[in-house]
C-alpha cells in the first residue's frame, strides 16, 4: 500500500512539473541603427508589412505555450483558433498527461472562460484586466488576437512616422500615436516584421513582441510568411497577477489557414458554477 501511495505521489509531481521542463523565455532584442531619410522604397515596405496578409481569414493552430509573471510559470499546451478581428478561441491541456484544463473564447467584447477543473463558468468583458487574469498578459483583444495569429496590422499613414533607422540588417520606423509611440521592426531582405515595441508618452517600453521562424504558406493561391514563434512581453503591469514583468510565449507545432469562416462557437458548459470574471481574481485554471 505505501508503495502504490509513492508511485501515485511520484505521477502527481511529474504531472505538475512537466509544465516548467524546457521553459522557454522572451529573448531581448537591441534597437540599434543609423538614422536615415524615409525613402520611395522604405514607404513601400512598410505599407506591405503594415498590411501583414490580409487574405489569411482564420487559423486553427496546435501550440506551447510559456507564461511566466510574477506569480506563475507554467507551460501549457493550446488549441488556438481565430476568425481575424472578430473572435478567437483557446483550448488549453496541461502537464505531461496533457489534461484539458481550461476553454476559453474571447471577442471584441465579451469573455468566456470554462474552468474545467472545478466547472466554473467565467463570463466578463474582454478587458485587458480580465485577459491578464487568464493568460498572465493585460492586452488588449486586437493587439493580443494579432499577435497569436502572428499577423499584427498598422493603420497610421506614412505622416506618423517620426524617425527611420538602418542597421543590423533591420529597419527600425518609428511612429507617433495617441498613448506615446510604436517601433515597428522590419527585416527587409525578407520583408517580415521582427519585433514591435510599443512606449507610452514618457519614452517608457510598456510592450515588446517579437515574431520569429517565418514559414511561407500559399493561401488562394498566393504565398504568405508567417512566424512560427511569438514572444511577448509587458512591462510594469500592475494587476491582479503582481506587479513587474509578464511574458508570454508561444510556438505553433502545426496550423491551418483559412479552414473555415464560420463562427467559433462556444456551447456554455453544463451545471457549470457561473461566476462574473470582472469580479473574480486571479484563475487558478492552469
Amino acid at each position: 500500500m505505501k508503495g502504490k501511495v509513492v508511485l501515485v505521489w511520484a505521477v502527481f509531481m511529474l504531472v505538475l512539473g512537466g509544465g516548467c521542463a524546457d521553459f522557454r523565455t522572451v529573448g531581448r532584442q537591441e534597437l540599434t541603427g543609423e538614422q536615415v531619410a524615409l525613402s520611395a522604397e522604405q514607404a513601400a515596405l512598410f505599407r506591405e508589412v503594415a498590411q501583414a496578409s490580409p487574405m489569411i481569414e482564420s487559423m486553427d493552430g496546435y501550440a506551447d505555450v510559456w507564461i511566466k509573471t510574477p506569480k506563475r510559470k507554467h507551460r501549457v499546451f493550446c488549441n488556438i483558433r481565430i476568425n481575424r478581428g472578430r473572435e478567437a478561441r483557446l483550448i488549453v491541456s496541461a502537464g505531461l498527461l496533457g489534461w484539458p484544463v481550461a476553454d476559453m473564447f474571447f471577442s471584441t467584447d465579451s469573455l468566456y472562460v470554462h474552468d474545467m477543473l472545478n466547472n466554473r463558468l467565467f463570463l466578463g468583458s474582454s478587458s485587458e484586466l480580465n485577459l491578464e487574469k487568464i493568460i498572465g498578459v493585460s492586452s488588449g483583444f486586437r493587439l493580443l488576437s494579432e499577435s497569436l495569429l502572428g499577423l499584427v496590422t498598422f493603420t497610421e499613414p506614412l505622416r506618423a512616422i517620426t524617425s527611420v533607422k538602418q542597421g543590423s540588417g533591420a529597419l527600425i520606423f518609428t511612429l507617433a500615436t495617441p498613448e506615446g509611440s510604436k517601433e515597428v521592426v522590419i527585416d527587409p531582405s525578407s520583408r517580415t516584421l521582427s519585433a514591435l515595441f510599443l512606449r507610452n508618452r514618457q519614452g517608457k517600453t510598456t510592450t515588446e513582441i517579437h515574431f520569429k521562424h517565418y514559414q511561407t504558406i500559399t493561401v488562394d493561391g498566393r504565398n504568405a510568411p508567417v512566424p512560427k514563434d511569438i514572444e511577448m512581453v509587458l512591462y510594469n503591469s500592475s494587476g491582479a497577477d503582481g506587479a513587474g514583468e509578464h511574458q508570454l510565449v508561444i510556438a505553433y507545432d502545426e496550423r491551418v489557414f483559412n479552414k473555415s469562416s464560420g463562427s467559433l462557437k462556444f456551447e456554455l458548459p453544463q451545471k457549470a458554477r457561473v461566476v462574473n470574471l470582472d469580479d473574480a481574481a486571479i484563475l487558478p485554471w492552469m
